[in-house]
């Protein structure tokens, strides 16, 4: 398929870039800067959406999207209550000092409180208190609305396809999905030559 027989969505138009330059330029008919339509670009301003959505249906409780993402791991509803922080980091994706910053903030607010594992001492085990419970219970139907007003552009059939095949792409990738994947080297910066 040629830029020119690319499917066009009503709001989009495609137009053939430089020779040179890697995958067609997409131009959004509003006023969103142009975007290359290769994964890591779309990946990001995809990921800006999705978190500007989170961030919005948390704000008023004054949380961060990471914040509520802890809450929604280990609540009683639907998380997994007393899972250990390392567990928690890997469903994040984040690394487990942040975990730890993320886990202590909460904890300081009486949301989540930490046990000692019976089984392995050095490890903590998180719940969320029923202060925790209550919020993370008045928030997730915000939450999940929030969500799936950034698919309403999609039909169902194409929301579940999205989804299949970001799961798929995700699945196919894991060996790519470690924290801090694709950050610079501490060091002193390398000189060109």
């Amino acid at each position: 398929m040629t830029v020119d027989e690319a499917p066009r969505s009503h709001n989009t138009r495609v137009e053939k870039s430089p020779p040179r330059a890697p995958g067609p330029l997409v131009k959004f008919e509003r006023t969103v800067p142009a975007v290359r339509s290769v994964p890591l670009a779309l990946a990001r301003r995809f990921f800006q959406i999705c978190t500007a959505a989170a961030a919005a249906s948390v704000q008023d409780a004054d949380l961060t999207p990471l914040e509520f993402a802890v809450m929604a791991y280990i609540n009683k509803l639907v998380g997994e209550p007393d899972i250990d922080q390392s567990s928690l980091a890997a469903r994040l994706g984040i690394d487990r000092n942040n975990t730890r910053l993320l886990v202590d903030r909460l904890e300081s607010r009486g949301l989540l409180e930490r046990r000692t594992n019976g089984e392995d001492r050095r490890a903590w085990l998180l719940r969320l208190t029923p202060r925790g419970e209550k919020l993370h219970g008045r928030l997730y139907p915000k939450a999940f609305a929030g969500q799936q007003r950034i698919l309403e552009v999609l039909s169902p059939s194409e929301r579940d396809t999205l989804l299949d095949l970001l799961l798929r792409v995700i699945e196919g990738n894991l060996s790519l999905a470690r924290p801090g994947a694709g950050r610079r080297k501490r060091g002193p910066p390398k000189v060109a030559t």
